[in-house]
């Protein structure tokens, strides 16, 4: 087994091989990366090849961390490591972790790190790499939860999971009259995001207004803005991506302060709920409800109201 370094005009072999492999996502791809611009990171992609065959793919930058020079995977994605081809058993992690490992001392890294993805995203549950860091002495060095749902065969059966308020609510918002668009105006929803980002945490979006936008374009068809109004207004909405096949995230969900009683957010899941379901994916993430390791209890029971429950989203390190 060789590690190959990646290059501009392997990034159409990059991303198809993404689509195929276990666990890869939109965060693994090159398209999504190379939204940063030239310069944000040092980045170091890094392609496993063993007898000639790509078995495994590792999106990666240099990072400080603690005074350490360190090979995280992905600095500016939600979460990485390495997207593996299906077949990719005990032994090939394996060989890959030692791979990594060599390469990164060779070059003066003084660690690796990656945020792990869900078993949700997962064609097939597997942590073989994860275990073979850890029996190198790879710790946790942050564990969050993540909200997560799986959807059901219908709509009804997911609509029954909803708590007793949350189903009332969602029928009191579509008696007011309160509709949900699937293709909706980012900008107008841009504007409510960053006002109540600001005004509940003081701080900005992940993502600049132009950023997003580019994203969009880069991905017409896996980036969606569900938005809830009533007559013409904007009240709330969620920016949906399309994660892989079988998840989708629910990237950014805010809601205009001044209009909850129409309780519009969630009349946008229920619509949400059911677009997803025709559509055939399996979960839905509906991202953190911590923060840092310390819980938003609030959050969490607006995210439980749906019938969502919390897993690990981890972030692993090892140090040399």
């Amino acid at each position: 087994m060789k590690i190959l370094e990646y290059s501009p005009e392997l990034a159409a072999q990059w991303d198809n091989f993404v689509g195929e492999s276990n666990n890869g996502t939109i965060f693994h791809t090159q398209k999504f990366l190379s939204y940063h611009p030239e310069g944000r990171f040092e980045n170091h992609h890094l392609i496993f090849v063993d007898r000639g065959r790509w078995i495994g793919v590792l999106p990666g930058a240099a990072k400080m961390r603690d005074g350490k020079r360190i090979y995280v995977s992905h600095p500016g994605a939600s979460f990485g490591g390495i997207a593996a081809n299906t077949k990719a058993g005990m032994s090939a992690s394996n060989g890959m972790v030692e791979c990594w490992i060599e390469w990164a001392k060779e070059r003066g890294f003084e660690g690796v790190e990656f945020t792990r993805v869900p078993l949700i995203y997962h064609k097939f549950p597997e942590e073989h790499v994860d275990f073979f860091l850890i029996c190198k002495g790879a710790s946790f060095v942050k564990r969050e939860l993540t909200a997560v749902l799986r959807l059901c065969a219908t709509p009804e059966e997911n609509f029954a999971l909803f708590r007793p308020e949350a189903r009332t609510a969602t029928r009191k918002a579509n008696k007011a009259g309160v509709i949900v668009t699937t293709d909706g105006n980012i900008p107008d929803f841009y504007s409510v995001l960053e006002a109540n980002l600001f005004a509940r945490h003081n701080v900005k979006p992940t993502h600049t207004l132009e950023e997003l936008l580019d994203l969009k374009g880069r991905f017409p068809d896996k980036i969606h803005q569900f938005n809830a109004l009533l007559d013409g207004e904007l009240l709330a909405g969620v920016t949906l991506w399309e994660a892989n096949e079988r998840t989708a995230i629910a990237f950014y969900i805010s809601h205009s302060e001044g209009h909850q009683e129409f309780r519009p957010l969630n009349l946008v899941f229920w619509e949400l709920f059911q677009w997803l379901i025709a559509r055939g994916f399996s979960w839905i993430d509906f991202g953190t409800f911590t923060l840092e390791m310390e819980p938003n209890f609030g959050l969490a029971r607006f995210k439980e109201s749906f019938g969502a429950k919390g897993i690990f989203r981890d972030t692993l390190r090892l140090l040399f």
